[in-house]
């Protein structure tokens, strides 16, 4: 019984010496320069890759993350409607509506959504 493990061991460890040999063997350098630029759609880049972008770009993905969030929150409380009472369910999602208005005229008072800076 040892012997048939041994056996397979050694069968094992000789088919992936085997096969690492032939990666070697097949394996090509591709270190090129097309492979080590960078890519833009298929276009060669047109500008150096280290420019700042506009900032208007992120303040509409966080806006866009704050009214995803608003929906994630605001979805399930149709199904607490049959939990809760009425006023109950009311006044919690009056509550999130609330601090989402408030956080959007803070950031309207703040100058974060004046586009033309």
């Amino acid at each position: 019984m040892i012997y048939i493990l041994m056996l397979m061991n050694l069968i094992f460890n000789l088919i992936i010496m085997i096969l690492i040999f032939l990666n070697w063997l097949i394996s090509k350098n591709l270190n090129y320069l097309e492979k080590n630029s960078p890519f833009e759609c298929g276009f060669e880049p047109f500008e150096s890759s280290r420019l700042p972008f506009s900032i208007n770009f992120y303040l509409i993905s966080i806006l866009f993350l704050i009214f995803d969030i608003e929906i994630i929150l605001l979805l399930p409380m149709m199904n607490s409607l049959k939990i809760l009472n009425y006023m109950n369910w009311l006044y919690s999602s009056l509550v999130i509506l609330l601090i989402l208005y408030l956080g959007l005229e803070f950031e309207k008072n703040e100058g974060i959504m004046n586009w033309f800076l």
